[in-house]
């Protein structure tokens, strides 16, 4: 008898600023994912948070006008419904395991990751409470103090204390080089250097239309950036390391470069550095994969100063799979095809699904 394909739901788009990028990542998930092996639907969520179902999403992955499908599928749905986003989940009964490529809000915060929970499913990925903490970068950064990771100096802004970070006070801690960001967003959205008090203030700004808290990072001075790829879960692997130069040395690797034109990057594969300093990096990209209780996979940004120190300066859970996303190129470094690191991917998250499995929740009553 044939052995059943595995059904795999494909979960997409979102209502974050990454939406386009999760549906280019979707898309090629969708094409690499080995129909031998799994039977694959896909369901997109809109930028307003309703779920598709499969026939509409995959019209939209195709190539199909989102807009006019969005708007066609919605003018008949019943908003006075508290659970008219979700109404279409009837269509993952039979889904056996999750993949979500929802960068950035809903994604890589826990909230998607809460309904597979509920829903009693295997997920690629990282855990609730792990996916919130990783995707706070505040938190993040905490976490890596705590257990002695190195990571950049920072001060975090809120709506609460703002009056009191003045841009004398600010540089007085940090220096007059400075990276100020959402805490809560990804692929450089709201990112801006400062390097003067009229720059520091139209940063700050811009970061609050984002997210309610604001970090404010200490520039690391001749930096050069380098990822790495971390896959497992409790036996997690690091990559060899990527390297990435901005050819105008003005700027920095955001989002234009990251997704949509990468012709003024430079990608180093692998990065030319000292084999003491790879080492380290990787140690440390390992070490806070396990510190923030990652599972899956995630990309690990890093930070070189111009001593050759390491500095981790941010950690993905739910990283890029577009044409030019450095995740599944670490993994053919390695000879591991994106195919195969899809495959490892399911693996570990029906592993991981298992492993949890065993935990009993199981009301205890005090008959006493």
């Amino acid at each position: 008898m044939e052995n059943k394909k595995l059904h795999v739901a494909l979960l997409f788009g979102g209502n974050s600023s990454e939406h386009d990028v999760s549906k280019l990542s979707a898309r090629n998930i969708y094409e690499a994912l080995d129909r031998q092996k799994y039977e694959v639907s896909v369901f997109m969520f809109t930028k307003q948070g309703y779920l598709l179902d499969n026939q509409a999403s995959l019209e939209i992955l195709e190539g199909g006008d989102e807009a006019t499908i969005v708007e066609k599928v919605m003018q008949d749905v019943d908003f006075t419904n508290p659970l008219a986003n979700l109404q279409n989940l009837s269509q993952v009964k039979d889904v056996d395991l999750f993949m979500p490529v929802i960068h950035g809000n809903m994604g890589e915060d826990g909230t998607i990751q809460g309904l597979f929970r509920l829903l009693d499913k295997p997920w690629v990925g990282s855990g609730i409470a792990a996916s919130a903490n990783s995707f706070d970068k505040d938190l993040t950064k905490q976490l890596l103090t705590y257990n002695g990771i190195r990571n950049t100096k920072y001060i975090t802004i809120k709506p609460e204390n703002r009056a009191d970070y003045t841009y004398e006070k600010v540089v007085a801690e940090l220096g007059t080089d400075l990276f100020i960001k959402p805490a809560r967003q990804g692929s450089s959205i709201g990112i801006h250097p400062a390097r003067n008090e009229a720059e520091f203030i139209a940063a700050v700004e811009d970061a609050f239309k984002y997210d309610y808290k604001v970090v404010v990072e200490q520039a690391v001075k001749n930096v050069r950036e380098v990822e790495c790829a971390v896959i497992g879960n409790r036996d997690a692997k690091a990559s060899q390391l990527g390297a990435i130069a901005v050819q105008d040395k003005g700027e920095f690797y955001d989002y234009n470069n990251k997704f949509v034109d990468a012709s003024g990057v430079v990608f180093e594969l692998p990065a030319n550095l000292p084999s003491e300093l790879t080492q380290e990096i990787r140690e440390m990209a390992v070490a806070a994969y396990h510190v923030l209780d990652n599972k899956g996979l995630s990309r690990i940004d890093f930070l070189i100063d111009e001593d050759n120190v390491p500095y981790l300066g941010e950690i993905n859970t739910l990283p890029g799979f577009t044409n030019i996303s450095l995740y599944p190129q670490l993994w053919e470094l390695e000879g591991i095809s994106y195919a195969e690191t899809l495959d490892r991917l399911i693996n570990l998250a029906l592993e991981e699904y298992d492993y949890n499995a065993k935990l009993s929740f199981d009301l205890v009553l005090d008959n006493d």
